[in-house]
């Protein structure tokens, strides 16, 4: 029988991609892990918001939020920024974090692909 640890049980109900509604802001992708003995469960999430002033505003409330029953730890793995056009159905992710380095982008374009799949998602290493 197999059985899921809490750790797991959390992060499959973490969503993936979280950003704003509209708008250029600021992302992070942060790797989620368990923190429990034996369990090596990982997820990579994005999150986005217009307003953090820098990318580890971002990090710092949603590692808050994740950690704070102490099942899981945070890592921020890059950071970038994003351009999301609603109405055109388009998102853009580029750029590059000071503080984290660049986050791989087409990992972000894939899980943001997977949250809007009718939209057209692409990336580029350009800008800033």
């Amino acid at each position: 029988m197999c059985t899921q640890t809490r750790a797991a049980a959390l992060m499959a109900n973490i969503p993936q991609a979280d950003i704003d509604p509209s708008g250029v802001f600021k992302y992070v992708l942060i790797r989620v892990n368990s923190r429990e003995e034996g369990d090596d469960s990982e997820v990579d999430i994005v999150r986005g918001y217009g307003w953090a002033e820098y990318h580890a505003d971002i990090y710092e409330k949603v590692s808050e939020e994740l950690e704070k029953d102490g099942h899981l730890d945070c890592e921020c793995i890059g950071g970038g920024r994003i351009k999301h056009d609603p109405q055109a159905k388009k998102i853009h992710v580029y750029g590059y974090s000071m503080g984290f380095g660049r986050a791989n982008h087409a990992l972000t374009t894939e899980k943001l692909k997977a949250r809007y799949p009718d939209y057209e998602v692409t990336w580029a290493n350009e800008g800033y």
